[in-house]
């Protein structure tokens, strides 16, 4: 029965994913802010929700594990997601289309990740106020990033170069009014889909065997993961490319954010110097993944088919040989 539950829980998060990215597609054409700056900081924040809810919610039940895999495991699934679209659309080819920007948003990802590498193996149990010295600069230095992210410009608009499905008529109806408060009311949604994800996640994990650093840097975090895989299939479908890009790499700095803010509710020290080894792993894979992705927008316009999606496939084969170390660990 907690099976079906989970289903449940993770097709209400879709459900409202879909919502979301489409407010956030008129938000970002009726307002003065670009589709990569929505995507980076709204749209990543609130698909970001059941990552915050799941790993609070696990560390308040004593598995850390679930907390730390989660976010990193969420992570390195995104990253997997934007090669996959990549690799569907790619005669688009996505990477070329996307703002250079989206460069800025990376490096601060592959930052953070670099940082909580370090964390994982020194292993430094020493607080402030209950919060580990890691989990806050972690927290500085994504404050810090985002301050300068934001600051940017908006970009020119472009015309639109993915294929449109879905109407764009559909946006240009709703108000932006409607959409804000739209907005609000699907995050709200993901975020008591996330709590449910996690709950019932550390269950599944009992039931089944396969040990928390497993499930939450898997099952947990590819399902917490689904409201930025349909944001970005419904901000492709809109054509908002820049969209679609900033909510997985804001998503991706949004959930290192939230190592701070679990370390806030874990009692037992610093949250990074607890957790199983095997997260470095995931934190690897990370890694490898940010750089390919960061060369992948950086590159010049590539003629060539095959080097083109090069990038992409190497993602998918390092997304699939993580996940089974880390099952084997």
């Amino acid at each position: 029965m907690v099976f079906i539950y989970f289903i449940l829980a993770a097709a209400l998060t879709v459900y409202a994913a879909i919502k979301l990215s489409t407010y956030a597609d008129v938000i970002s054409e009726k307002s003065t802010m670009s589709g990569m700056l929505v995507g980076t900081v709204l749209l990543a924040g609130a698909t970001s929700l059941p990552e915050v809810t799941t790993s609070v919610s696990a560390v308040m039940i004593n598995n850390p594990d679930i907390a730390i895999g989660n976010m990193l495991g969420s992570n390195l699934f995104n990253i997997f997601i934007l090669a996959m679209f990549d690799l569907y659309y790619r005669q688009k080819r996505l990477f070329n289309e996307a703002s250079r920007d989206h460069l800025y948003t990376a490096s601060l990802g592959l930052m953070l990740t670099l940082v909580t590498m370090l964390a994982l193996v020194i292993r430094i149990d020493f607080t402030i106020l209950g919060i580990g010295i890691d989990a806050l600069l972690i927290a500085g230095l994504y404050a810090i990033g985002i301050y300068y992210i934001g600051k940017r410009p908006k970009e020119p608009s472009t015309e639109r170069e993915v294929e449109q499905e879905v109407g764009v008529s559909v946006t240009d109806s709703i108000p932006i009014k409607r959409a804000v408060i739209g907005f609000i009311m699907a995050a709200l949604v993901i975020m008591a889909a996330g709590t449910a994800l996690s709950v019932l996640g550390d269950q599944i994990a009992v039931v089944t065997g396969l040990g928390s650093s497993f499930v939450g840097s898997f099952l947990i975090a590819a399902s917490t993961s689904l409201p930025e895989a349909v944001a970005v299939f419904v901000a492709l479908k809109l054509g908002n490319v820049n969209l679609a890009f900033g909510s997985i790499l804001g998503s991706n700095i949004f959930n290192m954010l939230i190592i701070a803010m679990s370390d806030v509710f874990y009692r037992g020290g610093s949250i990074l110097a607890d957790v199983s080894t095997s997260h470095l792993v995931t934190a690897i894979g990370i890694t490898i993944l940010s750089v390919l992705v960061m060369y992948s927008v950086l590159r010049k316009d590539v003629t060539s088919k095959f080097r083109y999606v090069l990038p992409s496939v190497l993602v998918v084969l390092v997304y699939f040989a993580s996940s089974y170390f880390i099952f084997i660990g």
